[in-house]
């Protein structure tokens, strides 16, 4: 490989790192002139990447989406890691992406040197996925959520809870999360003027506005946090929950923000959930609700009256 080549490569892989490069730091990092940065991003370009420059103190060069997909350079690490993330997410919940990942697997392992193929092959053969039931999420509308969380902008959509009622959300997203096999979009309701959390695949026909996001504490520490519980703006104090819940125990791990060991097996067709929690109970009891199998708790006072909390709600909105 000539000199010139194995610069362009390397300048390929900075820039697809999400930041701007000044042109003298590009220089400094590949060892030559800003002549010869500024005449490689023209090679750059006539090949067909998408490379803009940012004029200004604070600006410099970045690769932007394009019309096309010109090939991507990984290092070892890089190659293992998305080699690893495909063979994951070939069990996950997004509608089609388990054919996709076989196929961008398979065209990954085809091109990969010997060396690497073989770290692949040995990750390959120790990690077993399973590839769960249940709804899958629409992967277009996965990415709307996405995008709206990373551009910081409103989104607005239709929301259907668990009883199959439909309402229109108008929320200020924070971040998207995945538990167990379920995906969740963390958002501020405008509406209701509250942090919520929404199943991603009971969300439908989701758009932004446009409009930007207002800066918000999220309490907890990111979305995932949120999602499994751990809210920081709860002072609630520790409980005790000892529930049966009639499911195999790989339908529910991960679902009620458990710690580890805390949900055990009892047999092929029920698991058992004694734990000390310093969350919220009406959210485990939400989220046992939302399971959707039947469940039984024995001695935990503060879930039982939570639980009847919902159950009085759920009646008292029944009969109007």
């Amino acid at each position: 490989m000539t000199d010139t080549a194995a610069r362009l490569l390397r300048l390929l892989s900075l820039l697809q790192m999400p930041r701007e490069w000044p042109g003298s730091e590009l220089a400094d990092r590949l060892g030559v002139t800003d002549r010869t940065v500024r005449r490689d991003i023209d090679r750059l370009r006539d090949l067909g990447y998408p490379v803009v420059a940012a004029m200004g103190a604070a600006g410099g060069y970045r690769l932007t989406a394009g019309s096309a997909l010109p090939p991507l350079i990984l290092d070892a690490d890089e190659a293992v890691a998305v080699a690893v993330g495909l063979r994951v997410a070939a069990g996950q919940a997004v509608a089609g992406i388990e054919d996709a990942s076989v196929r961008a697997l398979t065209k990954l392992e085809q091109v990969l040197p010997a060396k690497l193929r073989r770290r692949v092959q040995v990750v390959g053969s120790a990690v077993a996925v399973r590839a769960g039931e249940g709804p899958t999420v629409d992967p277009e509308v996965l990415t709307t959520l996405a995008a709206a969380v990373t551009n910081r902008e409103r989104l607005r959509f239709t929301y259907r809870d668990a009883t199959g009622a439909e309402s229109r959300r108008h929320t200020e997203p924070a971040g998207v999360a995945a538990a167990g096999r379920r995906w969740y979009l963390v958002a501020y309701d405008l509406d209701r003027d509250a942090w919520r959390s929404f199943r991603a695949d009971r969300i439908e026909s989701p758009h932004p506005t446009g409009a930007r996001t207002t800066a918000r504490d999220l309490p907890a520490t990111d979305a995932a946090a949120y999602v499994a519980g751990s809210r920081t703006d709860w002072a609630t104090p520790q409980y005790r929950v000892d529930v049966t819940i009639e499911a195999p125990h790989g339908r529910i791990a991960g679902r009620l923000g458990e710690q580890p060991k805390t949900l055990r097996a009892e047999g092929n067709t029920t698991c058992r959930l004694t734990a000390t929690r310093d969350d919220d109970p009406t959210w485990l009891a939400v989220q046992l609700i939302s399971l959707g199998v039947p469940f039984r708790v024995s001695d935990s006072p503060e879930l039982i009256s939570a639980l009847h909390v919902l159950n009085d709600r759920l009646a008292a909105a029944v009969a109007q």
